[in-house]
Order: structure tokens, then C-alpha cells, then sequence
């Protein structure tokens, strides 16, 4: 059962962690079961955020009596410090916990400094002091602000979007985190369920001994994938990246990441969906997406105003509009087909 340590952490965990976004879509009984399951079966790294609804409370209700023999990292969006210390303490009370191992700054549009008038890293400073948090980390989407913040020598760990996909510029920045021991969190690893191979996606994560990919759980299934793979993992051979290969062209320039920091749309689009929909259809079973209720939000882009407000906060400086307008033209044809 291979385990990372996440750089001057010193934490040595699982090589597999669990991403608990996808357990705010089930009930607090199927959380709680899922949760324990990867906990009794070697799984001991859990990454959540305040953002996440009620994916708090669940890691909480599943982990307040073992709350020792877990790390568990959170997510702050907040923009003062008055926000922060808000945010700190309501994550401590759903976590039913006296301090987040990982407390990280969530996709933040700049990289908090010391001194830089906000006050959220000397908040974060004086919550280690405190003992409420023992490590600080940050997320992103845009690679610039994750180089400075490894860079800046501040940041403990960095979670940033990785998977087979990567740039070499990507890679490079997993090198850096090892150069400067920050530990490297790596999410996305499935790109967003574009990439549909989990067994090419781990073997690829095996390649690096500082990377620890959280693998998104929403069902039982997906969860006894990834822990099949802790005792049996799959070789990186050549059969695994003629698989890669193959999706990178697949999936070769600009397409939806589905990282959603392009919401709310002012019209109601779901565009973190919308907006991929034209690979789904060919990457996923494509009976999933032409429901009714998809015909029904793939309709509501005919009502895009270009307002610009979605580009504007694009972490991957897409023209969401226009993916917006094409992956409609897609889904249309592949629709009329059926018929």
C-alpha cells in the first residue's frame, strides 16, 4: 500500500486521497458509509471545503470518535479576515473537530501575503498560533498564482489540477513543489470524469513520489476502483500510455475543465456542464445527457447575453460563450440523430 509524505508536512498518508465534493449530491448515511469504508480500508487523507454545502458535517458525523487517525484538509473563500475567522470556526464545528490538519486559501485570485491589507494570511498565522490549524495550503486553477505561492516559501502544501493531461509547464510545477518541499495535492485527476480510465489516471499518478491525487467519491463502485488498485496497482506500461495518448488528442486544446468558478451565470446555464458537453457525449454514456432535463439546460444557452461575466472568471481564459454556443450545436446534432 504505497503512501506520500506531503513535503515539510512531514503527514504520510495513503497515495490515494478522498476528494468529499461529490458526497454532498448522497444522503448523511451514504457519506458516512463511504467515508468509513475508505478509512477501514486504508484511505486516511480527506479533503473538503467550506464551499462544499454540507460535505463538512458529513466527514464530521464520520470521523468525530477516529478524529486522531485521520487528516483531514479544509478550504476558506474568504476575502478578509473577519471572513476567515467566520469560515475557521464554523468548518471546526461541522468537522466536530479542534483543528483542521490543512487549512487551504480556496482558489483565491491572488496569492495572500503578509502585508498585503487583507489581513488573511496573518489570520491564518495566528490560527497555527492558536493550534486551530497546523498546516497552511492554498488551490488554485491558474498556474502563475501557483508557482508564486510555492515560490513565496509561505505555503505548506499547493493543490492545483492535475492529471495525464498536463502540460509540460504542469509538470514543472509538480517538480518545484518537490524542490521547495511543498506538498503537492492533485486534484481534478479525472479531469473532471473526462478521463474515464482510472486504471491509466492511477498509473500515471505512480510515476510521482510527491504527488497525492484525491480521487472524487460519489459511489460505492467508484470508491472500490480506487481500492483495488492500493495492493494491485496498474503498471504504467505500454498498453496504459497508448491510452493516454490517445485521450490527449482527444482532448488536445481548449475544452471545459467543469471547475464551475465560472457560475452563477446570470441566465441560469449550467455552464461547468453546458460547456462539455460535446465530449461527454463521446466520453460518457451519452444516455446520461440527453434526458429531457438536459435538453431543457442545454436549451437556456440560446439565452446568453455575452455578458462576458463567465470569461471574465474563466481560470483557463476560455471564451465560454462561444464553447457555450458550439458544445449546443454539437448536442443538437447528436440529438437529431436519434430521432
Amino acid at each position: 500500500m504505497r503512501r506520500i509524505t506531503l513535503g515539510r508536512t512531514g503527514l504520510n498518508v495513503n497515495a490515494n486521497g478522498f476528494g468529499a465534493l461529490p458526497v454532498q449530491r448522497v444522503s448523511l448515511g451514504e457519506a458516512v458509509y463511504l467515508l468509513q469504508k475508505a478509512f477501514y480500508n486504508g484511505i486516511d487523507f480527506f479533503d473538503t471545503a467550506r464551499f462544499y454545502t454540507d460535505s463538512e458535517v458529513k466527514l464530521g458525523a464520520a470521523f468525530e470518535h477516529i478524529r486522531d487517525r485521520v487528516i483531514i484538509a479544509t478550504k476558506t473563500g474568504a476575502q478578509d479576515a473577519e471572513g476567515f475567522w467566520k469560515d475557521l470556526e464554523t468548518s471546526l464545528n461541522n468537522l466536530k473537530t479542534d483543528h483542521v490538519d490543512i487549512y487551504q486559501f480556496h482558489n483565491p485570485s491572488f496569492v495572500p501575503l503578509p502585508g498585503d491589507g487583507t489581513g488573511l494570511y496573518e489570520a491564518m498565522l495566528e490560527a497555527k498560533k492558536q493550534g486551530k490549524v497546523r498546516f497552511i495550503g492554498i488551490t488554485n486553477h491558474r498556474i502563475a498564482l501557483a508557482e508564486q505561492a510555492v515560490e513565496s516559501g509561505l505555503y505548506d502544501t499547493l493543490q492545483f489540477p492535475f492529471s495525464y493531461l498536463a502540460s509540460e509547464r504542469e509538470k514543472a510545477l509538480v517538480e518545484l513543489c518537490k524542490e521547495k518541499n511543498v506538498g503537492f495535492i492533485a486534484m481534478k485527476a479525472l479531469s473532471g470524469g473526462l478521463i474515464t480510465n482510472s486504471a491509466a489516471a492511477h498509473a500515471f499518478m505512480s510515476q510521482y513520489d510527491n504527488v497525492l491525487p484525491i480521487w472524487g467519491v460519489q459511489r460505492e463502485h467508484e470508491l472500490d476502483e480506487f481500492l483495488s488498485y492500493q495492493d494491485n496497482a496498474p503498471e504504467f506500461s505500454a498498453e496504459i500510455q497508448a491510452i493516454i495518448k490517445r485521450d490527449k488528442l482527444e482532448l488536445a486544446g481548449d475544452f471545459c475543465r467543469g471547475c464551475g468558478y465560472c457560475m452563477p451565470c446570470p441566465k441560469g446555464i449550467e455552464i461547468n456542464n453546458c460547456a462539455r458537453m460535446s465530449l461527454m457525449l463521446r466520453r460518457a454514456p451519452w444516455q446520461e445527457y440527453t434526458t429531457p432535463e438536459w435538453h431543457e439546460k442545454m436549451a437556456k444557452i440560446k439565452d446568453c447575453i455575452s455578458c462576458g461575466k463567465c470569461k471574465a472568471k474563466c481560470p483557463y481564459s476560455l471564451n465560454t460563450p462561444a464553447l457555450l454556443r458550439k458544445n449546443l450545436e454539437d448536442f443538437e446534432e447528436f440529438t437529431a440523430k436519434l430521432k
